[in-house]
């Protein structure tokens, strides 16, 4: 079997526009995210496997093993394998999850740090094994739109006496999105606040501010 093959996923970008101008990024942090584990029902006999992220296996038809998610999707495309669903992509779960995020506007709630591409990767490839899958599909969107407006909301507090943005609980892919308008806003407030200090002095004692978002 041939270990791992990566290649650029245009489709999985393209599901969600938003991505397309960190193209590059997002496929190295989708890429990151493939090593994260998952369960599968495999229909094969197979040795243990011996990893660099670990020992997998041994595998048995119809016994519960847990791998690699980049192993599991290659196990699946040669139809070796069942990938179990992860526990938190569920409709049960995903509507909890969507509600507490639109009852709690300066909070995120927990969720697995690679949950987009993970759910991204899993539609693409074993859309067949997600129950419900649709409508999962749904809440997922939902739930990032959600958060995305949260952040949004959290940058526009940005002001030139910004030295620190704190936002916790967020996704891998969410840090990366807003990482490049975080890094280029708060370069341009504090030359702003540089000129600012200049023609005011005196403005040297006031407080700085450290914008959180839990």
């Amino acid at each position: 079997m041939r270990l791992r093959p990566h290649s650029p996923r245009r489709r999985s970008v393209a599901i969600f526009p938003a991505l397309s101008r960190f193209n590059l990024a997002a496929l190295q942090v989708e890429f990151l995210a493939e090593d994260e584990t998952i369960g599968i029902i495999p229909s094969l006999r197979m040795d243990p496997l011996h990893l660099i992220s670990g020992d997998f296996g041994p595998f048995r038809p119809q016994i519960s093993a847990i791998v690699p998610l980049w192993l599991a999707i290659a196990l699946k495309k040669r139809g070796k394998c069942r990938i179990q669903a992860p526990e938190w992509m569920t409709v049960e779960r995903l509507t909890e999850v969507l509600e507490e995020e639109r009852q709690q506007p300066q909070e995120f709630r927990p969720l697995p740090f690679h949950y987009i591409e993970i759910s991204r990767l899993l539609f693409d490839h074993a859309q067949d094994d997600i129950p419900d899958c649709y409508l999962v599909r749904s809440l997922i969107e939902d739930i990032r739109n959600v958060r995305f407006h949260k952040i949004e909301a959290g940058l526009e507090k940005l002001s030139n006496k910004t030295f620190a943005v704190k936002l916790t609980n967020l996704s891998a892919m969410e840090v990366n999105i807003i990482r490049p308008f975080t890094v280029r806003t708060l370069q341009a407030l504090f030359k702003h606040g540089s000129d600012e200090y200049h023609r005011h002095p005196d403005d040297r004692f006031s407080q700085p501010t450290v914008i959180r978002v839990s």
